[in-house]
């Protein structure tokens, strides 16, 4: 497969851009600015406009978007929230995933087998409420609802769409105290994204395949 990932110069990106690689696949990833990597600012529509003319021309048989930010870590209510940080939180973690899906359609539509990976968490389910992290829960379930529609419009145009939760990884975001190593995680990303198709289009589920609840 020709694959894209964004948000690849760390963590589960890296990762993923790793495993991908080993497993025989043509892997490009992104970065708002890291040398090797394509240039991309998901929150920034002349720079997803730029990666869209760069790549013009090129099939695209997945897509995975990963990139993302927890601004709010540990925070809750009465603590120094802002427009500017919902603002931020929601234009990387919902716009930028919008944005960059809908630039790079033509080149996903020259893949007999496209599909796109969205990595969101299962801090995006409503079966899960505990409080606190309010940007990066409400962003989270935004793009897991987002992907869930995208799913049902790009369904007849032959392309699958899945959503995934990564597992709580070992990254900065994750922690040191987290459960499972990026390379574990991004294991069973790749699985997951090479068997999604139109049979599983719209699935949410963990990395190991496991059918999260919405």
């Amino acid at each position: 497969m020709k694959v894209l990932i964004t948000g690849a110069n760390r963590g589960i990106g890296a990762a993923m851009r790793h495993a991908f690689a080993e497993a025989g696949n043509e892997v490009q990833g992104t970065a708002r600015d890291e040398e090797g990597l394509l240039p991309l600012d998901v929150t920034d529509t002349a720079s997803v406009q730029a990666l869209a003319k760069r790549l013009e021309g090129q099939p695209l048989d997945a897509l995975v978007c990963n990139a993302g930010v927890f601004l709010d870590k540990g925070m809750t209510i009465g603590d120094d929230y802002d427009a500017d940080m919902w603002a931020k939180g929601f234009a990387v973690n919902v716009t930028g995933v919008f944005l960059t899906i809908e630039a790079l359609l033509p080149n996903l539509k020259l893949s007999d087998a496209p599909r796109i990976g969205i990595i969101s968490s299962q801090m995006a389910s409503d079966t899960r409420a505990p409080g606190k992290n309010y940007i990066y829960r409400a962003s989270k379930a935004a793009v897991l609802n987002l992907g869930r529609n995208l799913a049902t419009d790009l369904k007849d145009q032959g392309i699958a769409v899945g959503i995934y939760h990564p597992g709580w990884v070992q990254t900065d975001m994750g922690g040191d105290s987290a459960e499972i190593t990026p390379e574990q995680s991004a294991e069973g990303l790749v699985a997951r994204v090479t068997e999604l198709s139109l049979e599983n289009t719209g699935c949410f589920e963990t990395y190991d395949g496991t059918p999260h609840p919405y």
